[in-house]
């Protein structure tokens, strides 16, 4: 079944086109990745996806809803890590676990989803005193939270040391393996290939590669390992 379905999506921000016509679609249960250098247009995708941006252009259908006319219903199916995501300094693990669940209709348990993710030891800690990686943890049982069926990550592991980062990996292959359909967003052609199923390496608002982390790979070294990124990205080397 698709999830996520994206034909010729355009947008734009006063002169600087961000989605350039970009086309893709998503299959259920799998990790998909969203790859390519800063600015390609990857977080722009996914705001549109999640109904936070209006597209120019193009048409997007998630789990069958329009994100514009649909927003409620979809986000009722949906949970997301943006990469702007923060909570005030003050407020306790629990806390945040608690509210959030009190937006969805039908949320998971909350407590059972702190016990889950490791987080239950941390339920009084405040937010402002996490580490990166149980920040992230956090983040992620947010996202949780309301037993959806589609997960949004952008940019998930920017930031954390190579031990988080692995951490967070596991995590991330967990919900797919508990059957949810997984998009993640990341600049980390390490990340996108340890992880995904497919990937759509996104470049100037258009996806200028597609297909599993092997065959993607395979193109890049037919070409050599000095064009790889040029296979991969349409850019020239530095």
């Amino acid at each position: 079944m698709t999830v996520i379905e994206i034909d010729g999506l355009r947008k734009s921000y006063r002169h600087t086109r961000a989605l350039d016509g970009l086309s893709l679609t998503v299959e259920r249960g799998e990790i998909f990745g969203l790859a390519g250098p800063n600015g390609a247009g990857k977080t722009t995708v996914v705001e549109c996806v999640s109904g936070l941006r209006r597209p120019d252009g193009g048409s997007v259908r998630v789990l069958g809803l329009d994100p514009q006319s649909d927003r409620r219903a979809l986000l009722q199916r949906v949970g997301a890590q943006l990469q702007e995501a923060a909570l005030p300094d003050g407020i306790k693990v629990g806390e945040a676990l608690r509210l959030y669940s009190s937006l969805y209709d039908h949320p998971a348990d909350w407590r059972a989803i702190m016990d889950e993710w490791g987080l239950t030891d941390r339920k009084d800690a405040r937010f402002g005193g996490l580490s990166g990686g149980w920040k992230q943890r956090l983040f992620i049982a947010l996202a949780l939270v309301g037993d959806p069926e589609l997960v949004l990550l952008d940019e998930l592991t920017t930031g954390l040391d190579p031990d988080a980062r692995r951490t967070t990996w596991g995590l991330i292959r967990a919900m797919r393996d508990r059957g949810i359909t997984v998009v993640l967003v990341t600049h980390f052609m390490d990340e996108a290939e340890t992880l995904c199923d497919r990937i759509a390496v996104v470049d100037r608002g258009r996806v200028v590669a597609e297909g599993s982390p092997r065959e993607l790979i395979g193109r890049a070294r037919a070409a050599s390992l000095e064009d790889a990124y040029f296979t991969l990205t349409g850019r020239a080397g530095a």
